[in-house]
């Protein structure tokens, strides 16, 4: 699953950024191996005949330098942003750039040396296959066959029309085995990431309501730590008789109703979190001590209306509220601050019983 976050960036799974860093490293080191090389000839190191050469095919090694130059630096982008919601486009055009550089390459060795070199344009489809899966593969493939083909007329190589067919089917062949290789591999790895995101969001979740376990509740809590935290502690009033009168069901019913209803009545201020049976935590964070009389009026009133239970019963509970607040620079943790409103919940609830 993957969404944007407020810096423009997909939030993705851990293993996927660290697959995509991978390629990235392996691009670059590949690349800059091939700037290697294409310098060392350009420069005439090992009396390559550069100087020779056609104006045109000299072009065509400086164009490809700078097209390793615009590739590499697409890599160290998507090296050190992962996330970053263009990197689909920028692994497309890295791709592009590598096919037309070997395109080239295989141009200048029909038209010039005469070597063999049409194997080498098997390179850019594994590539594709490897970032865009099947559809990448075949693109590539294609792309790469039609300028080999067009390559072959009048070059000085010993290249000819059953070559290209040749070469064609090869590469068709690599294209479809890599290319469903890697689709497989991405389905498995989505399918993987699904049931770990399940398994991690059971870890974190209570199962009846949705909400955020104890667990996730400290880990929430921990991001504020010496910052100001307010927790409320909430325990319905009545739910024991909705549960004695209608059924476990409909109590279940009960407790997941309210729980979203804690979700609504926060407004996106703080987190709700179910701590067992009838027992719900509110943390706040950054929230002064003014500020929590309004935020435990909504929740009484979110909590106070009608639930319509099995049956088509319509019940109706209370609720009990505890109040803790840690100050800026506070030292509290959440166990400290939860027996704190725990013991000011018992007090509400006791008051209440006594108004009753």
């Amino acid at each position: 699953m993957r969404w944007l976050t407020r810096s423009g960036e997909e939030s993705v799974d851990d293993t996927l950024l660290t697959r995509r860093r991978t390629m990235e490293k392996s691009a670059l080191l590949s690349r800059g191996l091939g700037m290697i090389a294409t310098i060392l000839f350009v420069t005439g190191v090992g009396a390559t005949g550069f100087e020779t050469a056609p104006p045109a095919l000299r072009a065509v090694c400086y164009v490809g330098i700078a097209a390793m130059l615009v590739a590499n630096a697409l890599a160290t982008y998507g090296l050190l942003r992962p996330a970053s919601r263009h990197y689909g486009r920028q692994s497309a055009v890295q791709v592009t750039l590598d096919t037309l550089v070997i395109s080239g390459l295989v141009g200048y060795s029909e038209h010039f040396s005469g070597d063999l070199s049409w194997p080498i344009l098997a390179v850019p489809v594994v590539v594709a296959a490897v970032r865009h899966q099947l559809a990448g593969a075949l693109l590539a493939w294609a792309t790469t066959t039609a300028a080999f083909a067009a390559m072959v007329p009048g070059a000085a190589g010993s290249s000819t029309v059953r070559d290209v067919l040749f070469a064609g089917l090869i590469n068709l062949l690599i294209a479809l085995v890599t290319g469903f290789q890697s689709l497989a591999f991405a389905r498995q790895f989505a399918t993987l990431n699904q049931t770990r995101r399940a398994l991690q969001h059971q870890a974190t979740h209570d199962p009846l309501t949705g909400l955020p376990n104890r667990a996730q509740l400290d880990g929430y809590a921990e991001r504020f730590a010496g910052r100001p935290l307010a927790v409320l502690l909430l325990d319905l009033n009545g739910f024991k008789q909705v549960n004695d009168t209608y059924g476990h069901a409909a109590g279940d019913r009960l407790l997941h109703e309210i729980g979203g209803r804690l979700t609504g009545a926060l407004d996106d201020q703080g987190l709700a979190g179910r701590l067992g049976g009838d027992e719900f935590l509110v943390l706040l964070p950054d929230a002064e001590p003014e500020a929590i009389a309004p935020v435990v009026e909504r929740i009484r009133e979110a909590v106070a209306r009608p639930v319509v239970v099995g049956g088509g019963h319509e019940v109706t509970v209370g609720v009990s509220v505890g109040r803790a607040h840690r100050p800026a620079g506070g030292t509290a943790g959440l166990d400290a601050l939860t027996a704190e409103a725990d013991a000011a919940m018992y007090r509400d609830k006791r008051g209440r019983t006594l108004v009753a």
